[in-house]
């Protein structure tokens, strides 16, 4: 089974995420899911590839942490976080958040408190490609 908290370069599936998820516990009555995907337009701008940095052990260390506090403040069954690095285009898949919890209301306000933290806790940059040129793109909680 694949760890928990990953940082990769290929493509994920929802569906096996949601599925080890729900292995962890069957007291899991609410799933809560963020999927982050690439738009080919932003900022009034065409957007042709995206590509994602991170420092690597510091940033996985710092998502490790994310879903154990995570666990902690929402009293979470289990969770699982995804983010890809190197380049992406338009309509691919960027980062996936889960959180199982007993009840819906837990998963839900964990997997939006885990993306908003995940945006200003871990060290990963995102340039953009556009026909104006490369810009990095600062960061939005």
């Amino acid at each position: 089974m694949k760890q928990a908290v990953r940082i990769q370069l290929e493509d994920f599936s929802q569906d096996e995420e949601i599925a080890a998820l729900k292995g962890s516990s069957k007291r899991m009555g609410g799933i809560g899911t963020f999927l982050g995907c690439a738009r080919d337009f932003s900022e009034g701008r065409e957007v042709a590839e995206i590509n994602f940095d991170a420092y690597g052990p510091m940033a996985l260390s710092e998502m490790q942490k994310l879903r154990t506090d995570a666990i902690e403040k929402y009293q979470l069954l289990d969770a699982r976080i995804v983010h890809r690095i190197g380049t992406v285009t338009g309509g691919d898949n960027i980062v996936f958040i889960a959180a199982g919890a007993e009840h819906r209301v837990a998963a839900l306000e964990a997997c939006h408190w885990m993306i908003d933290e995940l945006k200003q806790r871990v060290p990963i940059w995102k340039k953009e490609t556009t026909p104006q040129g490369q810009s990095w793109v600062v960061p939005h909680p």
